[in-house]
């Protein structure tokens, strides 16, 4: 299974995790993720960003407030 896979298995289990679970691997990871580096994205990426911002705020992208953004996750709301 490759890393990437993994990690998707991961971020799906984590999200429907019970809150014990949750604060179970939270404690596993908790110093490493305390001393963990911040991520400095690439030109290219920022590049993706500005792009996908300004398409934002000249209107010609849809937008999702949180709350539509977690109904639209949980299935609960289509796109």
């Amino acid at each position: 299974m490759t890393t990437a896979t993994i990690r998707k298995k991961l971020i799906n289990y984590i999200s429907d995790a019970d809150d014990k679970k949750v604060k179970g691997m939270y404690l596993l990871f908790e110093e490493e993720i305390a001393h963990q580096k911040e991520y400095i994205l690439t030109q290219e990426q920022l590049k993706i960003v500005e792009e996908e911002r300004a398409a934002h705020l000249n209107g010609n992208s849809k937008s999702y407030s949180r709350q539509e953004a977690k109904e639209i996750i949980r299935g609960k709301r289509k796109l």
